[in-house]
């Protein structure tokens, strides 16, 4: 049987992902493994139209094809990315049609759901035959009940091509709503907003006006009294994707700096606004390919926050509501960022003066929240990733990421780890013991001691 397998990783052989390939390998000589590594290449892979066409090839003559990748910000790397879009750029689909696939990614479970689930999107979009995906943990390959889970996974996916097992789906295909947006009358200077000082900048990767996205933005920007920066991501100096070679954990010094223009745009630019709008178009399910690639170079700041403090949103031309799973990494990116998600305005619904209204209610709602200084509570999607990156940069990962636990350590992060909060505390000690008497247990009203300190709250005049 014959496998080809698509690496998605940088670091090609080298990366850890592929181990977990080779541990088959290992452990089932019988087949052909095919490894490609997609994204360390992918410039020569989209500049030379021949070595396309000859990976194309290779999938169409395989039994099964494996898509094998590290966690990139929630997502796969935006070499990968890249590869993903030339597919339908070049009208490749067919050779992915009823192949049997799998999806293999590596990482520390941060928001590996999220880049399990826009792949098997694509393997739908694709019409191949998904078998399931494998979130593992970087290091399981070290454990041997895990290397056997995932031995157990692969026979499967082997018995799958094997007997010709009917597999489920489980993303339809996006609708692409046929819509030319037309803004409205020009906005009056009585009806537009004062900035108050803030620096309020846009950074698209279309800015044209003909679009419906580079009309959507020219409309916002219109609704402030004084003139916004908009900045096109392909205006900026970026000389490739995070190649995960791992030198900013030590200092957050990149190995790019010196080489092209991200750090003066990221830090002098992007880091200095107080209201802060990403706008892009939908391009498969997620963003361009160019925005992963600037999203993926600020990770040279590792896991500690560069936007804090901010009002956030977006602005989309496409399907966004149609892809509930990038919703999330939207608001997910900007809560962990310690930053206020205000909302994402979207061509998808609604008349032209619809659209207008939902621009320039959201210029107020920035300004007004950027003055009161507000930042909502965060929710899970917050608050969960924060305390995975706190969790394993205060253990296992911290030797790799040095940077990061100095920062933490400096800011409090570790402050309530594993806890210490003395209202708890001071409860615990006095309620524990009380609660394993039986008899005392028992006559115990636990929804009213649960109400007892809001009660005071409410009662106190003063608070």
């Amino acid at each position: 049987m014959k496998f080809t397998i698509l690496n998605g990783s940088p670091k090609g052989a080298e990366s850890v992902t592929m181990q977990y390939i080779l541990y088959i390998k290992k452990k089932h000589p019988e087949h052909e493994y095919n490894i490609i590594n997609i994204a360390q290449a992918i410039k020569k892979i989209e500049n030379d139209e021949k070595r396309f066409e000859d990976i194309i090839l290779q999938i169409k003559e395989s039994d099964g094809v494996i898509w094998g990748f590290p966690l990139y910000v929630m997502l796969v790397c935006s070499q990968y990315k890249r590869f993903i879009e030339l597919i339908s750029e070049r009208n490749a689909e067919a050779a992915f049609e009823n192949k049997y696939t799998i999806v293999l990614s590596t990482s520390i479970h941060f928001y590996d759901h999220t880049a399990q689930n826009y792949m098997q999107s694509i393997c739908d979009d694709l019409k191949m035959k998904y078998v399931g995906n494998y979130p593992a943990d970087s290091w399981d390959l070290l454990y041997p009940k895990r290397r056997a889970r995932w031995l157990l996974f692969v026979e499967e996916f082997i018995n799958h091509i094997e007997n010709k097992y009917p597999t489920s789906k489980h993303y339809a295909p996006l609708k692409i709503r046929d819509f030319r947006y037309t803004p409205g009358k020009i906005i009056e200077d009585s009806e537009k907003f004062d900035t108050l000082g803030k620096k309020i900048l846009v950074v698209s990767d279309e800015t044209n006006e003909n679009t419906n996205l580079g009309k959507m933005i020219k409309r916002f920007t219109e609704s402030f009294s004084s003139e916004i920066e908009i900045i096109n991501l392909y205006d900026i100096d970026v000389k490739g994707g995070c190649i995960s070679c791992l030198q900013c954990g030590y200092d957050h010094k990149c190995s790019y700096i010196g080489k092209d223009g991200f750090f003066e745009f990221w830090e002098d630019v992007v880091m200095t606004s107080d209201i802060l709008i990403f706008a892009g178009v939908i391009k498969d399910r997620y963003l361009s390919s160019r925005w992963k690639m600037v999203l993926d170079r600020a990770f040279y700041m590792t896991h500690t926050p560069t936007l804090m403090g901010k009002q956030m949103g977006y602005l989309i031309s496409g399907p966004v509501n149609q892809i509930p799973n990038l919703s999330q990494m939207f608001q997910a990116h900007i809560e962990i960022q310690d930053s206020n998600f205000v909302d994402i305005i979207t061509d998808e619904f609604g008349t032209s003066e619809d659209i207008d209204a939902l621009l320039h209610d959201f210029a107020r709602k920035l300004v007004t929240f950027s003055k009161a200084d507000y930042i909502k509570p965060i929710t899970f999607l917050g608050e969960g990733g924060k305390k995975i990156f706190r969790d394993d940069i205060y253990g296992r990962n911290r030797f790799v990421f040095l940077a990061d636990h100095d920062y933490y350590e400096k800011h409090g992060f570790y402050d309530s780890f594993p806890q210490n909060d003395e209202r708890a505390k001071k409860l615990n000690e006095k309620l524990i013991p009380l609660m394993r008497i039986d008899k005392l247990r028992n006559k115990i009203n636990m929804k009213q001691e649960f109400l007892r300190p809001f009660m005071k709250v409410l009662e106190d005049p003063n608070k």
